[in-house]
C-alpha cells in the first residue's frame, strides 16, 4: 500500500506539473518541423509555406523516439525537448532515458525519465541538474552516470542510483571526480567508466568497480590511461572500450577485456586504431562501434564484429562513412546509430538495421534529420535517442509547403541553394527572397516566382544583386526590399517594385540609403521599416509611409532611433518592432504603436528587454517575436500575445527557447518560426503552430471550483461513467492509470472544453480485473478518482 500510496502521489503531481507548464497553449503537435532556422511563414488556403536554413522537414519528435522494429515507422510520440543521449530496456517493454532535456510529453523533466510500454510517460521524475550519459537497471534501482552533481532529490557527485518506483537516490554514493559515460551492472558489482580519476575517496582512473548494496569502491582497478566510453560484461570479464592504449596493465588499443578477478587485461586483443565509443554482446560476438578504420585485425569502417572468444573481426563488414555511437543487436538485425549517412551498402540517414549475417542495410529506414547516439530495443520497438528533432522527414532545402490539415510536408519542393527570408503567396504564385541563386529548378538571384502548382521557378526574374529580405505581392506589383542595390534590370538603392509580369522594375523608386528589412502595404500606402535615414526623398530614421503610386515619402514620420524590422498596420495604429528604444521622441524598448494617419506615438507600451522582430494581429490581441525573455510587464520567452489596449501581456506564455523571426495569423490558426528548438514544452523545432481559439484561456483558479462527481458505476465491469462539471472554459485532460500509474486510456489529452456539466463513458471490458484511478487536469489543478474494474 506504501508503495501504491507514492506511486498515486507521484502520478498526481506530475499531471499538476504538466498543467501548470502548458497552461492554455495549445500547439499543433501534427505540424512538421525543421532541422534549422525558419525566417518566414505564410499560410495560403490549405498550404502553410515555411522559408529558411534548414535543408530538411519532418515529423517533431525531439530527441527521442519509438520506432517500429519492423518498418521503421515511428509507434508513440513521447516528444522530447532536447537530446536523450542514453537509454535502456526497464523489462517491462518501457525505457529509461537520461541526456539534456527539459521536458517529455510535454511534462517537465530534467534529464532523467521513464517511458512506458505503451510510449506514454511515467510520473518517475528524479530530475538530475545537468547531462545524464550511462544508464544501467538492476532489480528495482536505476544507475545512472553523468555530469550531474544533483539527483534523485540528494546530491550525488557524477554516479546515483535511484529507486526505480519513487525516482528518489538511494544512500549509494561513491562520488567520481568527472564525467561518468559508461555503466554496467554484473551480479553484486557495478563497472563504471568515463574521464574520472577518482572514484570515492580512491585514485580509479577512468575505470571502477562498486559493490552494488555499499557503495564502496573496490580493489578492481585496471587504471586505464585515458577515457572509458562503453563497458559490457559476459562470463568472466568486463569488456571496455574507449580512447586509451593501456588497460589493466598491458598495451591495449580502444578495446580490450578485463578479468573479473583481477582487473588485468586478458589475452583478448582486437587492437583498434581509434576510439571505440560502443560496445553490444550477442551470443558469441562482441559488435564494436566507433572512429576507428581498423580493428580485430582487418580494415574496418567504424563497426565491426568480433569473435568474443579470439578478438579477429568477423566477416560481417558494414561499413559506416561515419562515426557509429550505439548498436542493438535484436536476434536478426543489428541497429547502428551514429554520425553516418551511408552503411551497410545503402544511404541511410544516423540510424539503420543491418542484416546479423550479411551486414548489408535491411529495407529499414527511419531517415533521422541528425547525430543518433542512442538505441535500445524492447519488444516491437526500438527506442532512439540523440541530437535529431525527427525522424521519417523529407530534404527540403530553404523553403516547404506544409499541409495544413495533416501538418505533413507536400511534394512541392522548389529546392533553394541558399537561405530564404521572406515568401508571398499570390493566386498561383508563390514568391521567395532570400541569399539564393538557384531555386526551382532555376538560376535565381536572390528574388523568384514559384508555380503554387509545381514548385518550378516562372520566367519571372527580377535579378537581385543582393539579399531580398521583404516581399509583398500587390495585383499590379511586386514591392521588394533589401540589401540590392540593383534588381529588374535598374539601379534600384534597397526598395523597388516590380512588375508582376515581367519581373521589370517599375518607375516607383523611393531610393532608400540603407537597407529595407520589412514592407507592409495598407491600401496606397507601403510602410516600410529597416536601417536607413532617407527614403522617399525625405529623411525618414528607420520607418516610413510611401505612396503606393509615387513612391515619395508621406508626411508620417515615427522617428525611431534604431532599425525597424517589424510592421503592422491595423485598426488606425501602426505596430513597430525593432532594435529601437525611442519612437518620436518618446522612450519605446524594441516595440511602439503610432496614430497611422499622424504618426503620432500613442501611450501604448509594452517595453520588451531587447529586440522585436516579429508581429502579427488577431483582433485585440498583438502578438510579438523576437530575442526578448520580458516584454508586457511579464517574463516571456521570445513570444508574447499583448492585449493592443493595454500593451500588457496575456497570460499566454508558450515559453520558446530561442529567438522567433516570423510570425503569421490565418483565420483561428497562429504561426511562429525561429530559432526555437521546444516550445509549450513540446519538440517543435523552428516552426509552431497555435490555435488561437485556445490562446489565452485563463487557467482554473481553484479546485473547489470544479465538479468531479463520483465513478459509477463502481465496480465497472465493461465501462463506467466518467462527469465533471467546468465553472468556465478550459482545456482539459482526463486519462486513466493503473496501480503502477501507467497510463491505461486517455479520453481527454489537452482538449477545449466549454463551461458546464460534462459526461463521458470509460471502456474497461478489456482490461484486467483490479484497482485504477482517473486522473482530472484541469489548469493547475490535478483531481482523481478511485475505480475498481471486475470481470
Amino acid at each position: 500500500m506504501r508503495r501504491l500510496a507514492s506511486r498515486l502521489w507521484l502520478a498526481a503531481a506530475a499531471l499538476a506539473l504538466c498543467a501548470a507548464s502548458a497552461g492554455a497553449q495549445a500547439v499543433d503537435t501534427t505540424l512538421w518541423v525543421a532541422n534549422g532556422d525558419v525566417n518566414a511563414v505564410v499560410r495560403d488556403g490549405s498550404t502553410i509555406y515555411i522559408g529558411g536554413s534548414f535543408t530538411e522537414v519532418g515529423p517533431a519528435t525531439g530527441g527521442g523516439a519509438g520506432l517500429s522494429v519492423v518498418s521503421a515507422g515511428p509507434l508513440f510520440s513521447t516528444r522530447v525537448v532536447g537530446s536523450v543521449y542514453v537509454t535502456v530496456a526497464d523489462g517491462w517493454g518501457g525505457w529509461y532515458l537520461g541526456g539534456s532535456f527539459s521536458a517529455v510529453g510535454g511534462c517537465p523533466r530534467s534529464n532523467l525519465a521513464h517511458v512506458l510500454d505503451d510510449g506514454s510517460l511515467d510520473p518517475w521524475n528524479p530530475g538530475a541538474d545537468s547531462d545524464v550519459y550511462a544508464l544501467a537497471v538492476s532489480g528495482n534501482t536505476v544507475y545512472a552516470g553523468g555530469l550531474f552533481t544533483t539527483a534523485g532529490g540528494q546530491p550525488r557527485d557524477r554516479i546515483a542510483a535511484l529507486d526505480a518506483t519513487t525516482g528518489a537516490a538511494t544512500a549509494w554514493n561513491p562520488g567520481a571526480n568527472s564525467d561518468v559515460y559508461a555503466l554496467a551492472v554484473s551480479g553484486n558489482t557495478v563497472y563504471a567508466g568515463g574521464l574520472f580519476t577518482t572514484m570515492g575517496p580512491l585514485t580509479r582512473r577512468h575505470i571502477a568497480a562498486i559493490d552494488v548494496y555499499a557503495g564502496t569502491v573496490n580493489a578492481w582497478s585496471p587504471n586505464a590511461n585515458g577515457t572509458v566510453f562503453a563497458l559490457a560484461t559476459s562470463g568472466a570479464a568486463v569488456y571496455a572500450g574507449g580512447d586509451f592504449t593501456s588497460i589493466g596493465g598491458l598495451a591495449r588499443s580502444g578495446i580490450a577485456a578485463l578479468d573479473i578477478p583481477t582487473g588485468n587485461a586478458t589475452l583478448w586483443d582486437p587492437g583498434a586504431n581509434s576510439t571505440v565509443v560502443a560496445l553490444a554482446i550477442d551470443g558469441g560476438t562482441i559488435y564494436a562501434g566507433g572512429g576507428f578504420t581498423t580493428i580485430g585485425g582487418q580494415p574496418r569502417n567504424r563497426i565491426a564484429a568480433l569473435d568474443l572468444f579470439t578478438g579477429v573481426a568477423t566477416a560481417w563488414n558494414p561499413n559506416a562513412n561515419d562515426w557509429v555511437f550505439a548498436l542493438a543487436p535484436n536476434g536478426g538485425p543489428v541497429f547502428a546509430a551514429g554520425a553516418f549517412t551511408s552503411i551497410g551498402g545503402q544511404a541511410r540517414n544516423h540510424v539503420a538495421a543491418l542484416d546479423g549475417a550479411t551486414g548489408l542495410a535491411t529495407a529499414w529506414d527511419a531517415r533521422a534529420n541528425s547525430d543518433v547516439v542512442a538505441l535500445a530495443v524492447s519488444g516491437d520497438a526500438v527506442y532512439a535517442g540523440g541530437y535529431f528533432t525527427s525522424v521519417g522527414g523529407v530534404a527540403r532545402n530553404g523553403i516547404a509547403a506544409l499541409d495544413a490539415g495533416t501538418g505533413a510536408a507536400t511534394a512541392w519542393n522548389p529546392n533553394a541553394n541558399g537561405t530564404v527570408h521572406a515568401i508571398a503567396a499570390s493566386g498561383a504564385t508563390v514568391y521567395a527572397g532570400g541569399e539564393f541563386n538557384n531555386i526551382g529548378g532555376q538560376t535565381r538571384n536572390g528574388i523568384a516566382a514559384l508555380s503554387a502548382a509545381t514548385g518550378a521557378a516562372t520566367a519571372w526574374n527580377p535579378n537581385a544583386n543582393g539579399a531580398v529580405p521583404a516581399l509583398v505581392a500587390g495585383a499590379s506589383a511586386v514591392y521588394a526590399g533589401g540589401d540590392f542595390t540593383s534588381i529588374g534590370g535598374q539601379p534600384r538603392a534597397y526598395v523597388a517594385a516590380l512588375n508582376t509580369s515581367t519581373g521589370a522594375a517599375l518607375a516607383w523608386n523611393p531610393n532608400a540609403n540603407g537597407p529595407v528589412d520589412v514592407l507592409v502595404a495598407s491600401g496606397s500606402t507601403v510602410y516600410a521599416g529597416g536601417a536607413f535615414s532617407s527614403i522617399g526623398g525625405q529623411v525618414r530614421n528607420n520607418v516610413a509611409a510611401l505612396d503606393g503610386a509615387s513612391g515619395s515619402a508621406k508626411g508620417w514620420n515615427p522617428n525611431a532611433n534604431g532599425p525597424v524590422a517589424a510592421l503592422a498596420p491595423i485598426g488606425g495604429r501602426v505596430y513597430l518592432g525593432g532594435g529601437f528604444t525611442a519612437v518620436g521622441g518618446q522612450a519605446r524598448s524594441y516595440i511602439a504603436a503610432v496614430d497611422a494617419a499622424t504618426g503620432s506615438v500613442i501611450g501604448w507600451d509594452p517595453g520588451a528587454n531587447a529586440a522585436v522582430g516579429a508581429l502579427a494581429v488577431s483582433g485585440s490581441t498583438i502578438y510579438a517575436g523576437g530575442d526578448f525573455t520580458s516584454i508586457g510587464g511579464q517574463a516571456r520567452g521570445y513570444l508574447a500575445a499583448l492585449h493592443a489596449g493595454t500593451g500588457a501581456a496575456t497570460g499566454w506564455d508558450p515559453g520558446a527557447n530561442a529567438a522567433v523571426h516570423a510570425l503569421a495569423v490565418s483565420g483561428t490558426a497562429f504561426y511562429a518560426g525561429g530559432s526555437f528548438t521546444g516550445i509549450d514544452a513540446q519538440p517543435q523545432s523552428f516552426v509552431a503552430g497555435f490555435a488561437i481559439s485556445t490562446v489565452g484561456v485563463p487557467l482554473m483558479p481553484e479546485r473547489a471550483a470544479v465538479g468531479f462527481a463520483p465513478i459509477a458505476p463502481n465496480p465497472a465491469r465493461a465501462g463506467a461513467r466518467v462527469r465533471f462539471t467546468l465553472p468556465s472554459e478550459a482545456v482539459v485532460s482526463l486519462a486513466a492509470f493503473d496501480v503502477q500509474g501507467r497510463r491505461v486510456a486517455s479520453l481527454l489529452h489537452r482538449a477545449q472544453q466549454t463551461a458546464g456539466a460534462h459526461e463521458f463513458t470509460v471502456r474497461t471490458d478489456a482490461w484486467r480485473a483490479g484497482c485504477y484511478f482517473l486522473v482530472l487536469e484541469i489548469g493547475s489543478v490535478a483531481m482523481s478518482r478511485r475505480m475498481v474494474v471486475v470481470h
